[in-house]
């Protein structure tokens, strides 16, 4: 835009913030639970034959899985702005929370399902070892409530007045959604599985076993698909909030800015956030008069919405709706 200035900050410049750490904290307390409950769940299936617990065995490795992708994204996204990406690498957050939506899709629930089909083909009882599975079930319920426990501390954090549909549904940072839908699953996951052995072991009939294999298989596509969709959006480019973008339109008018005439926000990463906008200028205003109210205007942005990273004013004069061009109509104008 002609006239429009860049912020000192670069994209490439990036801040710790509480979002940043919490998602990282649940996510390597996610971590350490699957990893211990993948390996007491396995064993229990190689004891046992139980499906049930090879699927939620399966589910806890994809999980730990996930939780390597996300840390991977973190690191990968801190990297400063280069020629070839010029506004930086924030959103690589977004590209592994979309593998990581995959990954749960196709190896935990998919292949719970299969598990179940071929169980309820082939049923049988659990003839050995019988407390097993019930012991290793309950231990794991209380690793995961840990994890669940950290998740939801972390995000209650950032989560403010929202609900907690509503805190997913609008999150900007894809780890702490995604760590709680996982966490989630997973401690209904192991319930179901709990309720089959449980049944199995009473009725000694392998059906109840498959049944609750299929629960969890459902389960997890259900929130893969969930999370797949509210981070197409991300991925896709979303807007400011709209708290964001009302303190944006009111630290830009001040001193020489009388009023904006349009404004386009981008999320250039979780912490990152792209503001263009078309701003009114007063004809009398020479060339250092403008120049002087668009610096102005910048750092009133940045003091009000400080993830405001890169911002790029365009000075122009106030017109009828009329004669507006089409670029300057849209949501956040």
């Amino acid at each position: 835009m002609p006239g429009a200035e860049q912020a000192g900050s670069g994209p490439g410049s990036r801040r710790t913030d509480v979002t940043a750490h919490g998602g990282n904290r649940a996510i390597v307390a996610a971590l350490a639970a699957n990893l211990g409950i993948a390996v007491t769940k396995f064993v229990a299936f190689l004891l046992t034959g139980a499906s049930s617990m090879l699927a939620e065995s399966v589910h806890s490795v994809a999980d730990s899985g996930n939780q390597g992708l996300l840390l991977l994204g973190g690191k990968r996204a801190r990297r400063r702005a280069d020629e070839r990406h010029p506004f930086g690498y924030g959103r690589e957050r977004y590209i592994y929370a979309f593998i990581v939506s995959i990954v749960l899709f196709s190896v935990g629930g998919l292949f719970a399902l299969y598990e179940a089909w071929h169980k309820w083909e082939d049923p049988h009882p659990i003839d050995s070892w019988q407390w097993v599975p019930i012991v290793v079930l309950l231990a794991a319920i209380g690793m995961e409530g840990f994890s669940f426990r950290t998740a939801i501390v972390e995000s209650n954090a950032v989560r403010g007045p929202q609900s907690w549909v509503s805190f997913i549904r609008n999150a900007k940072s894809p780890e702490l959604p995604v760590v709680l839908l996982e966490d989630f699953g997973a401690l209904i996951g192991l319930v179901l599985a709990l309720f089959g052995v449980g049944m199995t072991l009473t009725t000694d009939d392998g059906r109840w076993d498959a049944l609750g294999t299929a629960g969890i298989g459902v389960l997890l596509v259900s929130i893969a698909v969930v999370l797949a969709i509210e981070i197409k959006s991300l991925l896709l480019g979303e807007s400011a909030s709209r708290k964001d973008v009302d303190a944006i339109k009111a630290a830009v008018v001040g001193e020489g800015v009388p009023s904006v005439i349009h404004l386009r926000t981008l999320h250039l990463g979780p912490e990152e956030l792209l503001v263009a906008a078309k701003i009114e200028v007063d004809t009398t205003e020479d060339a250092a008069d403008i120049a002087a109210a668009i610096d102005g205007a910048e750092a009133r942005i940045r003091a009000a919405v400080p993830i405001a990273r890169v911002i790029y004013l365009e000075p122009d004069l106030r017109r009828s709706a009329s004669t507006a061009a089409p670029a300057d109509l849209g949501p956040d104008a």
